[in-house]
């Protein structure tokens, strides 16, 4: 049996690493440039394999061999909230140098290895510069001889969090032509999973000069917990006061949900994020209530808006904090991670905020990944 093994590029604290653990993989080699991110890592899995270093100092030659590379290249400049910049600039540059390590990778292993290339990045890439950005990183594998696969995943279908990613799923030439039968049965591939929705087969219809492998999927499953399962009840709520002002900066129709069910026997919880936006005709502090069931997208936070609130509401009564280290978790399916408790809550919520949430790792591992590596 070919041992599963796995080298995590943008490592962060290790939720990639995480749900490949849930799928029988082994992550051998793990790297990012961030401290605080390496403590966490490190406090979880165990030390010994994590470097600090940035990409751009590291050398393809001294990387393990392993059958999976994975990388989290920053999305900085490719999301809109960091200004659409493209994959040339800034931090989300960085995945040139990933390209470059992959690169040397195969020269030290042999051509072939790492037969498997996962990558995963915002939305937002599917439209960065008109799709180009997107093409530019497909081409790059291709270059590389491997064709690709592209797959859009909500972590909503796993866990009560709207968090939209875009996974890039790379397959060496050599394994490929193992696993590619009539060219019929790609295109029926192409079309069987949820995962690909229209916006992606039209995406991949545009670029029919990119060398493409689809593997034949099953629909994303359907979520079975709410955000009543990843609320810590033994966290302590806002003071009246501080919970009024919140529920003052709401819109009336947002008030109103609330008191529609104020007096009902069971809690309801609501999620909230404060923006800027017009209201009583002026622009102004304004806290949103989601009404979906869901929380929004983690962010870091580097703001107050990006500190995302919790509400609860029933027995007569309105109650409001921000959510705590152990509910980003249980929002990322990281629900068995070994917090620090000497961390402070910015890095707890920095380390999962820029992280990839843990069940559909583990769902692309189990429904992709695992039956690909069988023909290796």
């Amino acid at each position: 049996m070919t041992q599963k093994t796995a080298a995590d590029f943008f490592a962060g604290i290790g939720l990639v690493s995480l749900g490949l653990q849930r799928g029988g993989w082994e992550t051998t080699y793990a790297l990012d440039y961030d401290a605080e991110k390496e403590l966490a890592y490190v406090n979880h899995f165990g030390g010994g394999h994590y470097y600090k270093e940035d990409i751009a100092k590291v050398k393809g030659s001294t990387i393990p061999s392993v059958l999976l590379a994975h990388a989290s290249f920053p999305c900085t400049d490719l999301s809109v909230a960091g200004g659409r910049k493209g994959i040339h600039h800034g931090e989300s540059s960085a995945f040139w140098e990933f390209a470059r390590v992959l690169s040397e990778m195969k020269k030290k292993h042999g051509e072939g290895k790492p037969p498997l290339v996962l990558l995963e990045n915002v939305e937002g890439l599917l439209t960065s510069n008109q799709g180009k950005d997107l093409e530019l990183v497909l081409r790059s594998l291709n270059e590389m001889n491997y064709r690709v696969d592209l797959l859009r995943v909500d972590a909503s279908h796993f866990v009560p969090q709207s968090r939209v990613r875009i996974f890039v799923i790379g397959i060496h030439d050599h394994l490929a032509r193992k696993l590619v039968g009539e060219v019929f049965s790609q295109e029926r591939n192409l079309q069987t999973s949820n995962a690909r929705p229209t916006k992606i087969i039209q995406y991949i219809a545009r670029y029919p000069g990119i060398k493409w492998y689809f593997h034949d999927l099953p629909n994303l499953p359907t979520r079975q917990i709410t955000l009543d399962d990843i609320v810590d009840k033994s966290e302590s709520w806002w003071t009246g006061e501080k919970t009024q002002y919140l529920y003052n900066q709401m819109h009336a129709r947002h008030q109103d949900v609330l008191q529609e069910k104020l007096y009902d026997d069971n809690y309801s919880y609501f999620t909230s994020f404060r923006r800027m936006r017009i209201r009583d005709g002026k622009s102004q502090s304004t806290a949103e209530l989601r009404l979906d069931g869901i929380a929004g997208c983690l962010r870091t936070p580097k703001g107050g808006s990006a500190r995302q609130i919790l509400v609860r509401v029933g027995r007569g009564k309105i109650d409001a904090r921000l959510i705590n280290g152990k509910e980003a978790a249980h929002l990322m399916g990281a629900f068995d991670f070994k917090l620090n408790t000497s961390f402070g809550l910015n890095q707890i919520l920095f380390g999962f905020g820029d992280a990839v949430c843990v069940p559909a790792v583990e769902w692309i591992t189990n429904n992709y990944l695992n039956e690909v590596a069988e023909r290796v």
